[in-house]
């Protein structure tokens, strides 16, 4: 019998085809009814998903237009600094998915201009009666960024107006900052302790031993350490004496920070001895500061949030506590960078430097180059200003921007370079160029050297029995094989490779310096120098940041620096950031905690940081130029590594 239905509506796809009809193929029927029946599933599937991500699009464009900062007028109150984030020069781009499914997780960054923008604004604004740092999840910046900072905390308090600093316990970096605080608060369940720079990095030998991976390591500079972990278990000598020095200067620099801001703060007992302090106030570490003048009052945030509330001014029909406050996204938006006057490029290098394309907070080659030639081409540039904030990366990468940054010198426009607080190894290469080179005293730069690392896998392979034959035309057939080990012939063209590539780093330099190839060598070797021995080396030329480099660059250009705006060269920031903004609020972000808390987030932040330069080392498909001991300085890891090694965690389980 023939089914009527079925002849009055002709089937809308070859699974829809009934097969029991004659000479359908009878006996497939089931079969095919389960295939139909799958098929209608996955389009059902399919249909539902494109239904969520319509909802979730709509939804996020919603909750980002009701809650963007700077809708609402900014009024009488408190600017409040809650810095839950590391502060960096350019920060990275969060995808709003990404931030709607994170439950809030999400690391912040901070830029630095904008922070000392803010605060510069609001000195002389009466609508501001108070700065209101909240440094209790504070992710830590480069020694000279927080220099930067809190010098304009020192400018807003001489205009008149109070600072207060609050936080359960102060990182080194954060009470850098709190030090330029009129008044600095602690919660007395709390207490801070001081490390000082250093510390252990990670060493992979015994594991990559144990894995049976060989490490071909090609380099030059005995101070070049960043290769070290793949192929030693512990620090070498020479890269050791050369981070005493490093950090042993920064020490010092921060000690002279916080004795200049806070003369009355007794520091000394708890950099030396501080069990003797600690027990001294029977464990209590708040009072114990308190006793040495560290900070100035103890209280929790209840406390403190009436305290500024007495210079703010209360928040009408709010919790006890609560004070009238002025968002920082909110006052940044509401005092943008001025526009008037001739034009400065500004063309900024952050972060890792990588090969292609990459979006900010990472330095890609095409990106950063393509940015400045297509300003050089569509605006009316005076001069350029090279922001570096880089610990370097592919060589190839720093080449491209570098002959990016010749073309405008081709142009006649004068070239600065200004150094933040990082511009080593790769970002020393990329302001090599430069007139004239700005950084600050902490500002940690040098590193001239470069390497390349290839891991092969012939002993890892015979562990489980597997070998490797085949034909070679060629003595570098196959070559690098990673599956059965390079031969003498490559690494040998691979270390006169990086040989000749480290020539070329060193002449770069010697003409940018006007010195000898032979006396940049002595000074090179991948060693690091801060930003004041560099300078006394010849490898920097003025002590300044971005505005004294700005005006230098307009000096050079024959303008009046009065008269002329910074025009940044990168990307504007499109339709993803513009909703992952809405997200952004003064009362997000993780709570801080006491000293065990912070030591617990350090531990996380050096397996975070171990796995992002593992991650980028196998990413790194050129030769590198790169900094080791940059990575313990500044911001404790990257958001990328942040969110790795939070995808880790979840799939272990853990």
């Amino acid at each position: 019998m023939t089914d009527a239905r079925a002849d009055a509506l002709p089937p809308a796809s070859p699974l829809d085809q009934d097969f029991s009809r004659p000479g359908r193929r009878p006996g497939k029927r089931s079969g095919w009814r389960l295939v139909r029946g799958a098929w209608r599933l996955l389009v059902g599937i399919k249909d539902l998903l494109v239904l969520v991500a319509m909802l979730l699009f709509f939804g996020l464009i919603f909750a980002a237009l009701n809650a963007r900062p700077g809708s609402k007028a900014i009024t009488d109150g408190a600017l409040l600094l809650k810095l839950d984030g590391p502060i960096v020069e350019q920060p990275e781009a969060i995808a709003p998915l990404a931030m709607l499914t994170s439950g809030g997780d999400t690391p912040r960054q901070y830029r630095l201009r904008d922070v000392v923008r803010a605060i510069d604004t609001a000195r002389d604004d009466a609508r501001v009666k108070v700065l209101v740092l909240d440094l209790d999840s504070f992710g830590g910046a480069y020694p000279a960024s927080l220099q930067e900072i809190g010098e304009a905390m020192t400018r807003f308090r001489k205009g008149g107006k109070p600072v207060l600093a609050y936080a359960t316990a102060y990182t080194d970096g954060a009470y850098r900052l709190a030090a330029n605080a009129s008044e600095i608060w602690v919660n007395p369940l709390g207490g801070t302790l001081f490390t000082g720079p250093g510390g252990n990095q990670l060493y992979y030998k015994g594991l990559i031993d144990k894995l049976g991976v060989t490490t071909h390591v090609y380099r030059v500079g005995k101070f070049k350490s960043f290769v070290e972990p793949y192929i030693r278990a512990d620090q070498s000598p020479d890269a050791r004496a050369a981070a005493q020095a490093l950090y042993g200067t920064l020490f010092a620099q921060w000690r002279e920070a916080v004795a200049k801001a806070r003369p009355k703060a007794q520091i000394d007992a708890f950099l030396t001895q501080p069990d003797r302090a600690v027990l001294a106030a029977n464990g209590n570490i708040a009072e114990a500061n308190l006793k040495a003048a560290l900070v100035d009052k103890l209280g929790d945030k209840l406390a403190f949030g009436k305290r500024v509330a007495e210079i703010a001014g209360a928040e009408a029909n709010k919790p006890v506590g609560s004070f009238r406050t002025i968002s920082y996204a909110a006052w940044v938006k509401a005092n943008p960078l001025p526009t008037a006057g001739d034009a400065i490029g500004v063309l900024t290098i952050a972060g890792d430097i990588v090969d292609g394309e990459a979006g900010p907070g990472t330095a890609a080659g095409e990106t950063v180059s393509k940015a400045l030639l297509d300003g050089l081409a569509k605006k009316n540039l005076k001069a350029l200003v090279v922001r570096v904030a880089s610990p370097g990366g592919s060589v190839l990468a720093s080449e491209q921007i570098r002959q990016a940054i010749l073309e405008a010198k081709r142009q006649k426009l004068p070239v600065v370079v200004s150094m933040g607080g990082l511009a080593a190894s790769g970002g020393y290469w990329v302001s090599t160029p430069a007139d004239v080179i700005f950084a600050e005293p902490g500002t940690i730069t040098g590193s001239i050297g470069i390497f390349g690392i290839i891991p092969t896998f012939e002993n890892t392979l015979a562990k489980i029995g597997i070998t490797t034959d085949g034909v070679k035309t060629t003595p570098l057939t196959g070559q690098p094989d990673v599956l059965s080990g390079t031969t003498p012939m490559l690494d040998t063209i691979l270390q006169a490779g990086i040989e000749n590539g480290y020539r070329q780093f060193l002449t770069r330099v010697a003409q940018s310096r006007h010195m000898t190839p032979e006396k940049v060598d002595t000074i090179a070797q991948g060693r690091v120098w801060d930003g004041g021995t560099a300078r006394q080396i010849g490898l920097v030329d003025r002590f300044g940041n971005l505005s004294d480099a700005i005006a230098e660059a307009a000096r050079r250009a024959k303008l009046d620096p009065a008269k002329v705006h910074a025009e940044y060269l990168e990307k504007k920031p499109g339709f993803a950031a513009f909703l992952a903004e809405g997200f952004e609020s003064d009362d997000d972000g993780q709570q801080g905690g006491d000293v065990f808390a912070i030591a617990a987030a350090e531990r996380r932040a050096i397996v975070a940081r171990a796995l992002g330069d593992v991650t980028r080392l196998a990413k790194g498909g050129s030769v590198q130029a790169r900094c080791l001991e940059c990575g313990g300085l500044g911001p404790v890891a990257k958001a990328g590594d942040a969110r790795l090694l939070d995808l880790l965690i979840t799939r272990l389980g853990l």
